[in-house]
């Protein structure tokens, strides 16, 4: 979990080393603005894109709707605590330079839950 702090705003990411509910519950502890979630695909899909080709990229998805769908954007105690919390999470592409730079100023990148 890496935490980055630009003037005011606070950001935690979420890495492969920590578990989702953790940088979760850390995040709200440091009172983060939000949550950006790197993974090796582009956001979040209505399907896994590596197995169906086909599958929808949400430019924006409510947690609500990730919860009825049961995407496997990060596990469900994650997501309840980050709607239960107002916490946003952008979904993004680690593979993709300047993809969280990008997010941390506030540019549209990947996915936006909320």
């Amino acid at each position: 979990m890496n935490r980055k702090r630009i003037g005011r705003r606070k950001t935690f990411c979420i890495t492969s080393k920590s578990t989702d509910t953790a940088a979760v519950l850390r995040a709200i502890q440091m009172k983060a603005n939000v949550i950006i979630k790197a993974t090796s695909v582009e956001g979040v899909y209505s399907a896994d894109p590596k197995r169906e080709p086909n599958a929808k990229l949400y430019e924006e998805i409510s947690f609500r709707d990730v919860m009825m769908e049961e995407l496997k954007v990060i596990d469900q105690t994650a997501i309840t605590l980050c709607r239960e919390n107002s916490l946003p999470l952008i979904v993004l592409n680690i593979n993709r330079p300047g993809a969280i730079v990008a997010a941390i100023r506030g540019e549209r990148v990947g996915t936006l839950v909320r």
